[in-house]
């Protein structure tokens, strides 16, 4: 392997060259202490940091940041942490999903426009994962990813709570008068323990076990909990690797692929993972020129069963995943679904990493042929009412409702399905699918969570915990139930989820990856000539050029300007 030498560095550029800028650039390192030799002998690592005081899952990045750049020093590289905005998803509102992309052009506007050789990404809440991956993707320079890693178990009385899935179920539990408020507030004080992620599959666990499978975080950092003295090591140890990954030249599109996408889509499958994935790991892909498409994963879902058994699909928590031999482990049990040969950023290739991972308890991670759900936890529905697609998390609902048919009771807007949803009086049955529409991409906007409908409760009363709800909207990666989700395209810009009325039977079908509005072609035809587009909401700043460019979930709700096909982008001239 050829290394680079230091005039070969991009930072050379910044410090090494004879000029009067490069003055400028010089003196102003020595003002802040640094030694001539430092900034022009050796790499300089971003350490792009998501650390903030109102996101719960990285209060401990401070420290982990210091543990990265102990790693950089150790190594010969300087560090260099450069804090960018949190998106913190049990906060920001409608949804922090409408600022993954301002994150991920954050993060690449700092890494372009900076004398940077190399970069350490530090996230792990839901959006950031995706939005850093994307903005280093763009900018391509050697990178490794640092999660969170999951929280530490909840405990009510001696019950293991998992976050947002029990709190899902407490809250139905107490809207139908099964619990009182002093055990629903036992709850609250029980569920979120220490710092990291939700220690459900939900999105956060999700998309970090993702970043291990493509590659970007060294081996079994996913699974660590935050709180577990390894993930410190494991922060120390991604930054030495880093300074290595700039001599050696290994930048992220190196190990982002065609063929390490694959493999994403397998494990996806395996893990039940979160149905934001979709959304998140299209728009992920494209940023290193892959067209990455709904059906692939779909593909995947009919070879690969889901085998770790986590809540929301399953019975354990994150905690146990890691004890019971972690995301390497759950990888090599489909290692016959994976192109091993795929580079990480260790330098050794996805099959050397897991090859010799072993199973410590096989009712968490389950073998092949003990599967939780038979096929892929996640299905993607087509029909007249999603003609770009529908995801629905088969493995996590009741297994009556993956062929189903049932009257529409639609609601225009969040806003007025709380209104309505515990009214006494609601016409509504357990074979009703509720529809929730303007609430996609545009219409929300941003998508945000509101996918898993509460069940009316007139029906939680008889005992009903689950039924068909249809949206433009996502929901958490910690939710279940028989939720489509992601109709595209969306009702706000006159999908056909727009035309839906009361009483319009809707046909599900699963199996046959079916959405149906059983109206004819002529019905719908007149319908579509009588809508009339929504008044629009936003007029300003960012929310406005969000709603202008955003692109439907199906293509990934990235920028139409910032795929991949549009990176014209030139490195920034210094003079």
């Amino acid at each position: 392997m050829t290394r680079k030498r230091v005039e070969d560095l991009r930072s050379h550029r910044w410090f090494g060259v004879p000029t009067l800028r490069s003055f400028g650039h010089r003196s102003r390192m020595l003002q802040m202490g640094y030694t001539r030799e430092e900034f022009t002998e050796k790499p300089i690592i971003a350490v792009i940091n998501t650390w903030s005081e109102i996101n719960c899952c990285h209060t401990h990045f401070k420290q982990r940041a210091e543990e990265i750049k102990r790693g950089v020093w150790q190594a010969g590289g300087i560090p260099i942490e450069m804090p960018v905005m949190t998106l913190a998803e049990a906060f920001e509102r409608p949804t922090p999903m409408l600022h993954r992309n301002l994150l991920a052009m954050e993060v690449e506007q700092i890494l372009r426009h900076h004398p940077f050789d190399g970069v350490v990404l530090m996230g792990g809440c839901d959006k950031t994962t995706p939005a850093l991956i994307m903005g280093s993707a763009s900018m391509n320079l050697p990178t490794i990813f640092v999660p969170a890693g999951p929280m530490l178990k909840g405990n009510w009385c001696g019950e293991v709570l998992g976050s947002g899935s029990d709190a899902w179920k407490y809250w139905e539990e107490l809207r139908a008068g099964t619990i009182n408020e002093c055990q629903w507030r036992e709850i609250e004080e029980g569920i979120a323990r220490s710092p990291g992620l939700c220690m459900t599959m939900g999105t956060g666990m999700t998309m970090t076990s993702l970043a291990e499978t493509l590659g970007l975080t060294l081996p079994g950092a996913s699974t660590i909990p935050a709180v577990d003295s390894n993930h410190n090591r494991m922060a120390s140890s991604s930054g030495r690797r880093i300074v290595d990954m700039v001599w050696e030249d290994i930048k992220i599109n190196d190990i982002c692929t065609a063929k390490a996408y694959e493999n994403v889509c397998a494990a996806l499958m395996a893990f039940g993972g979160s149905t934001n994935a979709f959304v998140h790991l299209i728009a992920m892909a494209r940023r290193s020129g892959i067209p990455m498409k709904l059906d692939g994963y779909d593909k995947a879902a009919q070879k690969v069963p889901v085998i770790l058994n986590l809540r929301p699909s399953g019975t354990y928590l994150a905690e146990d995943w890691y004890y019971a031999g972690g995301c390497r482990a759950a990888l090599n049990v489909i290692c016959d679904n994976l192109h091993l040969g795929c580079s990480t950023v260790n330098g050794k290739t996805l099959g050397e990493n897991i090859k010799d991972a072993h199973i410590v308890n096989d009712d968490v991670i389950r073998p092949l042929d003990n599967p939780i759900y038979p096929e892929g936890g996640t299905a993607i529905l087509y029909g007249n009412l999603a003609p770009d697609g529908a995801v629905i998390k088969g493995a996590a609902c009741d297994p009556r409702l993956l062929k189903h048919k049932g009257p529409a009771l639609v609601f225009d807007s969040y806003d007025e399905m709380a209104d309505e949803i515990d009214r006494d009086d609601l016409e509504v049955t357990p074979d009703h699918i509720l529809i929730l529409r303007n609430a996609g991409p545009k219409g929300g906007p941003g998508m945000p969570e509101w996918g898993m409908l509460p069940i009316p409760k007139k029906l939680l009363k008889q005992g009903v915990r689950d039924m068909l709800r249809l949206t433009d909207a996502r929901m958490s990666g910690t939710s279940y139930g028989a939720c489509i989700l992601h109709v595209a395209p969306e009702s706000y810009v006159g999908g056909p989820l727009a035309l839906v009325q009361n009483g319009d039977i809707v046909s599900v079908d699963v199996g046959a990856r079916n959405l149906e509005l059983l109206v004819t072609a002529k019905e719908m035809a007149a319908r579509q000539s009588a809508w009339k587009p929504p008044i629009k909401k936003y007029s300003r700043s960012y929310t406005k050029m969000y709603i202008e460019h955003v692109t439907q979930a199906n293509d990934g709700c990235d920028f139409d300007f910032l795929e991949y096909d549009s990176m014209d982008f030139p490195e920034p001239e210094i003079h």
